[in-house]
């Protein structure tokens, strides 16, 4: 996925940062036995996955069909041995 600049962008990184902080909240007050704190952290959760999607139509994500590998590799087609 490295090749691909797979969620190299704002809108990926902020999003996903988000959703790491509600289920780093969720799951403190799951072992709090909170269940009013547990659902507020899967909230800041969703809300990270709508603010990800946001941004993205904002401009701030990688534009669509973008492409980040060279042109010369092929996917999907079977190599040729040469004998």
């Amino acid at each position: 996925m490295a090749g691909s600049s797979h969620g190299h962008t704002l809108a990926a990184w902020t999003g996903a940062a988000i959703c790491f902080i509600g289920f780093c909240v969720a799951g403190a007050f799951m072992v709090m036995a909170e269940p009013l704190g547990f659902w507020a952290g899967m909230v800041i959760s969703v809300l990270g996955g709508v603010v990800g999607l946001l941004m993205k139509g904002m401009g701030l994500g990688q534009p669509k069909g973008f492409r980040d590998f060279p042109d010369h590799i092929t996917y999907g087609t079977p190599a040729k041995a040469d004998s």
